[in-house]
């Protein structure tokens, strides 16, 4: 139960170095100096007191987005209204944004769109916030205030709906992708809140109503994050991984992929995962998920396997893959497949031919069009040809970079060319 003093025997914050910015401090100065309470709440507040980084200070306040404007302008800051029907206030400090929001009580929801009232009622403000560990506030001399238990469901690793679980999905279905993606990056899947579990599952549907790009950023986060392997285990489980990507989804593949990043120090690889995730099945993904275009193609290669991505096949030929195709497709390409190979995740082999793309760079062909028109070739389809087979030779030589070898080998193509025009 939330304790009478929300602050009473909370950690303190004092500390943090995002709240003694002097950008951070000028935004709280100029809302103080009208008589408005302020307060940073949601993820700063949440990432500082698990020791995790925080990149954005959102700033909840008893002012009115119109006052707060005026009292941005005073303290001679930048402000823009991105949301101002919803009490929204983007404040610039030293060029870096705040959002500001006042306290807002939801009146009537339609979806992920609301009607709301402002208030100057913390408790309100935070009744209308998605989880508990989200409704977390700090003053700028590092009181915290927990009004809804958030600390200690944080403390459990715990990821718990705000008041009636369903209402709050049907606010917005996003929340149900959402909550598996918190217990990702926070919480515990193998303990998911019993609550909020049932409340997904008996709202699975709304998924349907959801946006392809608010689906794919969801997703990204959530497969990028330390806990994504058994949340997707949850996920598979409860039946939520082929309505958004329209297969059941082999998670021991991107179980193996996550092992191997570790083992090669690599960071998460959102676009990866997936593809390890898809089970070798990438149609319609690009439009179901509104993927850009070089997302799309990471997928693709990821998914293309080739011979050459084998250790088992001479270095030649991943050379050859990495000139063709670039360096991200190879080192791709060579760790989903090891994740849907039978090789360990410390595999010797394995771990060379993933990491050739890192320890040789594809030249450039070294000779030009140019060039065989100079040796005597007439421009035309003679010197595609010269230069086609240039370039086969060159890749079967390990491509050689010797100027006297280069010329006299182009030289030999071209006088060969030049003969059988001659012998047409």
């Amino acid at each position: 139960m939330p304790r009478a003093d929300d602050s009473a025997g909370l950690p303190s914050l004092a500390d943090a170095e995002w709240l003694r910015r002097p950008a951070t401090r000028a935004v709280f100065a100029a809302l103080r100096a009208g008589g408005a309470e302020a307060r940073a709440v949601g993820g700063a507040v949440r990432n500082a007191l698990m020791g995790v980084p925080v990149k954005d200070v959102d700033i909840a306040t008893t002012a009115s987005p119109e006052e707060v404007m005026r009292l941005a302008a005073r303290a001679g800051l930048h402000s823009v209204p991105t949301g101002i029907e919803h009490g929204t206030v983007t404040v610039i400090a030293d060029k870096v944004p705040f959002e500001v929001t006042t306290l807002r009580r939801d009146i009537e929801t339609f979806g992920r769109h609301a009607r709301v009232t402002f208030t100057t009622d913390w408790r309100e403000d935070a009744m209308r916030r998605d989880f508990t560990i989200n409704a977390l506030y700090c003053d700028l001399d590092g009181t915290v205030h927990d009004p809804l238990g958030g600390l200690g469901d944080l403390e459990v690793q715990r990821v718990r709906f705000i008041g009636d679980a369903r209402a709050r999905i049907r606010e917005d279905f996003l929340r149900i992708l959402r909550f598996f993606r918190f217990m990702a990056q926070y919480g515990d899947a193998d303990l998911p809140d019993p609550e909020g579990l049932a409340a997904v599952r008996a709202e699975k549907a709304g998924l349907a109503q959801l946006s392809g790009e608010r689906i794919r950023a969801e997703l990204f986060l959530l497969l990028a994050a330390p806990g994504a392997v058994p949340a997707l285990r949850l996920m598979r489980d409860a039946g939520f991984i082929a309505p958004l990507i329209g297969v059941d989804g082999n998670v021991e593949t991107v179980a193996r992929l996550a092992a191997i990043e570790r083992h090669l120090s690599r960071s998460p690889d959102p676009v990866l995962r997936l593809a390890a995730l898809s089970a070798g099945t990438q149609e319609n993904l690009r439009e179901r998920l509104k993927l850009s275009g070089l997302e799309a193609e990471g997928l693709a290669t990821a998914l293309r396997g080739a011979p050459a991505l084998d250790p088992r096949r001479d270095e030649l030929a991943a050379k050859e893959y990495i000139y063709r195709n670039g360096a991200a497709a190879f080192t791709g390409g060579a760790l989903v497949d090891w994740a849907r190979s039978n090789a360990d995740v410390d595999d010797a082999a394995r771990t060379e031919r993933a990491s050739l793309a890192e320890r040789w760079s594809a030249p450039k062909l070294p000779v030009r069009g140019a060039d065989v028109i100079a040796l005597g070739v007439p421009a035309g389809p003679g010197v595609g040809r010269v230069m086609e087979a240039f370039e086969m030779w060159w890749i079967a030589a390990d491509f050689p970079t010797e100027p006297k070898r280069i010329a006299a080998q182009l030289a030999e193509l071209a006088r060969g060319e030049r003969r059988a025009r001659r012998d047409a």
